[in-house]
């Protein structure tokens, strides 16, 4: 890893996260928020550049150079038990090193312990990542999966309301976090080995929609916690300093990387077989992830938490406090960039897609949507509205669409509800929305929680919308060419 590589990606980090930061320091400093936590932002905004620098590159020369060796290597076997095995094992620890779910557990913790939430999550992830990966063998049709899938969920959800509604919000928002800057470069290459190996024209389109059916596994992992544990208003640490955060995530981490590393080497020995050179870059690249997760929590959890929590009772305490609906927008319209999990999916979206959906457009869908989405999760920490009032219709939106959207928009669609909804989300706009709830007294649970899942919807339908102005588009492009044919061919005839 050359310090070119390190230096073109601190420059690429501190692109998407400065516009966030510069934004929320104004706000910051123009409302009188302490000095000592104004600055614990800025070095947390520093922690947040350097870690997500070191995470790139371990990812990318880590977790997705092994990922699609993988996905080869099951193929080829030919055993659908160490297919089912492989697929579960990739999708359970994956998912206990996504840096997102630490920062939800952590907020979370006092109503769940977070290894009981985490282990939860991970378990769903795995069964529903054996899901998706037995959808592109046997080339079963997304939206059928996705409209089964989601009717179980909601059944499911409908009668948790019944005994325990407060567990609905975070149910849904830990759909959104677990597919996050981990498991979305991961699974998204891993899906892309085994379509690659089936080989056949459809297997670009069906490497991608793997990241919105994992994300259903933990919703429905979480929403089964609910029959299990009574509601508890969440506490919020606001006493674990940077050195602290720093140590926690150092352990955390290890042990949530470990298990990974022990399946490579087991992996390397049975199947992949790679030379030494390569092998010795991958334990570095695992060694550059482990330090870029350890830092960017650590700046995100000590950081980005508390200024967001204080921002939000600051504006929630007003008499004009609708005020926090635009504001939320404008801070959900630049956070997007910032989320690692959107660069690694903009990238693979852009080389399968051959440069047909650039990045820039799919930013562009994303940010607008998002800003969306947070200011209807504003206007529900104000009014008090039922979360159902925005998921039902909208998710009977979105799945309706995957019928008349091309199916490459579709799949993306679903893939990107997960991506923009990680880290960066979870430690700042969800504190942000519990400090405003916390202002007003209302119930955390069920007001605050529930940011996570809109955001994670709105990319389903914003995508799949633009979906079908491309189709629109194309159609008409045909057409004028086709009429011009025609002209041409009577000019030849006359």
């Amino acid at each position: 890893m050359g310090k070119k590589i390190l230096l073109g990606k601190l420059l690429e980090s501190a692109k998407v996260i400065l516009p966030i930061s510069i934004i929320v320091l104004i706000v910051g400093l123009s409302i009188g928020i302490e000095p000592h936590f104004i600055l614990n932002f800025i070095f947390g905004a520093l922690l947040l550049i350097i870690g997500l620098s070191f995470f790139s590159i371990g990812s990318l020369f880590s977790m997705v150079a092994i990922a699609e060796s993988i996905g080869e290597y099951i193929i080829r076997r030919r055993n659908l038990t160490i297919f089912i095995l492989v697929a579960f094992l990739v999708g359970f620890m994956i998912t206990i090193a996504e840096p997102a779910l630490w920062v939800l557990a952590d907020q979370f913790k006092s109503v769940v312990k977070e290894p009981i939430l985490i282990l939860s999550v991970s378990i769903g992830v795995g069964i529903f990542v054996i899901v998706a990966l037995l959808r592109i063998l046997t080339q079963f049709r997304l939206n059928t999966l996705f409209m089964i899938a989601y009717a179980i969920l909601f059944m499911i959800a409908i009668a948790l309301s019944i005994v325990n509604p407060s567990f609905i919000p975070i149910a849904f928002d830990s759909g959104g976090v677990t597919t996050g800057p981990m498991a979305v470069p991961f699974i998204m290459a891993l899906g892309f080995g085994i379509a690659r190996t089936r080989g056949d024209k459809f297997s670009d389109e069906d490497s991608f929609g793997l990241i919105g059916v994992a994300s259903i596994g933990p919703i429905i992992a979480v929403l089964f916690l609910g029959f299990f544990y009574e509601p508890v208003s969440p506490v919020n640490d606001f006493q674990t300093n940077f050195l602290g955060y720093f140590i926690q995530n150092l352990i955390q981490m290890a042990i949530a990387i470990l298990p990974f590393l022990l399946f490579f080497i087991i992996f390397q020995l049975i199947a992949f077989k790679m030379n030494k050179k390569r092998v010795i870059k991958i334990f570095i690249a695992f060694l550059y992830t482990y330090v870029g997760l350890v830092l960017f929590l650590t700046g995100a959890n000590a950081g980005l938490v508390n200024m967001g929590y204080r921002i939000g009772v600051y504006f929630a305490s007003l008499e004009v406090n609708w005020i926090m609906v635009p504001l939320g927008m404008i801070f959900g319209f630049t956070i997007v960039a910032a989320e690692p999990s959107v660069i690694a999916l903009n990238r693979q979206v852009e080389t399968v897609s051959a440069g047909a959906i650039s990045k820039k457009f799919m930013m562009a869908s994303l940010s607008i949507g998002v800003s969306i989405a947070i200011g209807l999760a504003c206007i529900r920490v104000l009014t008090g509205l039922s979360i159902w009032w925005i998921l039902l219709p909208g998710y009977t939106l979105a799945i309706s669409l995957t019928f008349i959207t091309p199916k490459i928009f579709s799949s993306i669609a679903f893939d990107s509800g997960g991506a923009v909804s990680g880290a960066m989300t979870s430690a700042f706009l969800v504190p942000f929305a519990i400090g405003a709830a916390n202002a007003l007294g209302s119930n955390v649970l069920m007001d605050a929680f529930g940011l996570v899942a809109f955001v994670a919807l709105a990319p389903l339908i914003t995508i799949q919308i633009l979906g079908l102005i491309y189709r629109i588009r194309m159609k008409r492009t045909f057409k004028q060419e086709d009429e011009s044919d025609i002209i041409n061919l009577k000019e030849v005839k006359s």
